[in-house]
């Protein structure tokens, strides 16, 4: 494994998993670093390289990694290798050892899921969208076909925009309310109409009110750590083209 890999664990998870940081790739220029987006304007061969980075670092060759084409729904799948093709989803499932689930942020929360007991492991992509919509209850239902439970089920949330950075306008925050009058708890003033939303808080909530065993976040933000994490909204800001993408894996 290349030593210039950063890997952010959390001790609640008991498989082999890792958030990685985009420190230790191959990609140059705005996309310095681990860029693993095969969507982004990278070179195809650089992010190549850098999923077999990841792969290598998890004790699996590189055709062991499983991502899918995400955009931002609350679809599931159960997998059990690899794709010939990237279908649609945000999550995947599997009991099967040897397959890699991994998933690509760049402020969205990639989430890890491990039932310890029935040896089911779940991996989600859940932006705002994905979250309101219930992406991560469907990763909780695709796990249970697999023999899971939520009362053993430890989710981890990883690197994601914190609420410091996260300002969004009063149309977010009714759509939020629409759904529940009490999640306006998630939201904290911000300048003028503008006002903070509190994303992983979110998501933990509904990961608790879903029955799991354990779920927490590590609490690292992207947008504020630019040296250790891609941001889209940062990328935003800054007027830049492109940017990349963080890679998330779990395993068996």
């Amino acid at each position: 494994m290349p030593k210039t890999l950063e890997i952010i664990t959390s001790d609640a998870l008991p498989c082999r998993h890792g958030f990685f940081t985009r420190k230790g790739g191959a990609s140059s220029g705005i996309f310095a670093g681990l860029n693993c987006g095969a969507g982004s304007t990278d070179q195809a061969d650089i992010v190549a390289i850098n999923r077999a980075r990841v792969a290598e670092a998890m004790g699996l060759p590189a055709a062991a990694l499983t991502t899918v084409h995400q955009v931002h729904s609350a679809l599931a799948l159960p997998v059990t290798g690899p794709f010939s093709h990237r279908p649609e989803a945000d999550a995947m499932v599997t009991a099967t050892p040897g397959v890699l689930l991994g998933i690509l942020t760049a402020d969205c929360q990639p989430v890890l899921f491990h039932d310890p007991g029935a040896q089911v492991i779940g991996a989600a992509h859940a932006g705002w969208r994905g979250a309101l919509d219930g992406v991560l209850e469907a990763t909780l239902t695709a796990m249970a076909t697999l023999g899971a439970r939520a009362d053993r089920i430890v989710a981890v949330i990883g690197p994601t925009i914190s609420q410091a950075a996260y300002e969004v306008g009063p149309e977010f925050f009714d759509r939020f309310l629409a759904e529940d009058p009490a999640n306006a708890r998630f939201f904290a003033n911000g300048h003028g109409d503008r006002l903070l939303f509190d994303l992983p808080g979110y998501s933990l909530a509904r990961l608790r009110a879903a029955g799991v065993a354990h779920a927490e976040w590590t609490g690292h933000c992207t947008y504020s750590d630019a040296a250790r994490f891609y941001s889209f909204r940062r990328t935003t800001h800054a007027g830049e083209a492109d940017y990349g993408r963080l890679i998330s894996t779990i395993r068996l």
